[in-house]
């Protein structure tokens, strides 16, 4: 169908993160140097086609170490697991790489450092995402689960030294919002010195909120188990602007562009980028003719690799070659 779009204006920035980088490439790294299989507990990312991809090339997701056979070689996912798990897996003596994103570690290790001190903690999160099992899996008691407002005063913390911490891809202002809460109920509760949502959560949606005012309608590349894709498109809505979901082109709808000539993409951070241009080169069929950069932050950050997968990045690699 052509003529439906005009112009295309791109989020920036979108798509892929530095800690969600450097997990696949854990993965890739892991079955060059290993061979396939890869045992990976988790879904290494959030997103269908990288999962898919990885299967391809030798990579097995499972959920339970009971599927691992004796002396094979694991992967955590980036979302992080529980102390439990940990000691299953150094009790089956697997050979275990850790794609945890370093900023879900760096909570980790906080929630770690102040159970030593007395502290019960306030998660903000979602329940069952595995982010937060991993999370809440740091301790055997004394970590409550808070999703909403009404959730804050149902917590009862057994003593007066109270934390709280947050998973790193909730949405900014819902999370703001819990917050709030807390420190009404419990104003005397420890908070992060930095907060925990993440670098890249944070600037992507403070690129959709530069983006849906601007656009007539939002498209969001990512699966629907995607925490971070899912703020996006709610938080397009928020603002006002119609939004969608997609997992490819194959997804886009010509019933929504109909009189909504200006579209806004964007990709949450585990979405990879030849799915966004498979969507542009959609959006061209359908009559786009200008694709446009919005202004926003450039990201540099990059994490190295566990020890054992080398000791630099594949991009600082290729990079030194070219």
């Amino acid at each position: 169908m052509k003529g439906v779009v005009d112009e295309v204006m791109l989020a920036e920035p979108r798509g892929f993160c530095a800690g969600v980088d450097r997990a696949i490439e854990i993965v890739e790294r892991a079955l060059a140097r290993h061979g396939a299989p890869i045992y990976v507990r988790h879904e290494i990312v959030h997103n269908t086609y990288v999962v898919g991809d990885l299967k391809a090339k030798g990579a097995i997701f499972i959920e339970d170490l009971a599927e691992v056979p004796p002396g094979a070689t694991l992967v955590f996912s980036a979302h992080g697991v529980s102390q439990a798990v940990r000691a299953e897996a150094a009790r089956r003596g697997f050979q275990v790489f850790d794609a945890t994103c370093p900023l879900v570690t760096k909570v980790h290790v906080e929630v770690a450092k102040l159970a030593r001190e007395g502290y019960e903690f306030i998660m903000i999160g979602h329940k069952g995402h595995p982010e937060v099992e991993g999370t809440m899996g740091q301790l055997t008691e004394g970590i409550y689960l808070v999703e909403d407002t009404h959730d804050v005063a149902r917590v009862r913390p057994r003593g007066d030294k109270l934390a709280v911490v947050t998973q790193t891809t909730l949405s900014v202002d819902d999370a703001a919002l819990i917050l709030a809460e807390v420190k009404r109920c419990f104003p005397h509760v420890r908070e992060p010195k930095k907060q925990d949502i993440c670098y890249a959560t944070q600037n992507r949606q403070d690129a959709v909120k530069v983006l849906a005012p601007a656009a007539d309608v939002v498209i969001v590349v990512g699966s629907p188990t995607s925490s971070n894709s899912s703020r996006l498109r709610e938080l397009a809505e928020r603002l006002g602007t119609p939004a969608y979901m997609v997992e490819g082109a194959q997804d886009l709808q010509p019933a929504w562009f109909e009189g909504r000539p200006r579209v806004g993409l964007t990709a949450g951070a585990s979405a990879p980028d030849i799915l966004v241009q498979q969507v542009i080169a959609r959006l061209r069929e359908m009559g786009a003719t200008t694709i446009r950069k919005m202004d926003g932050v450039v990201e540099n950050v990059r994490f190295p690799l566990p020890r054992g997968l080398g000791d630099r990045s594949m991009s600082e690699v290729v990079s030194s070659r070219s």
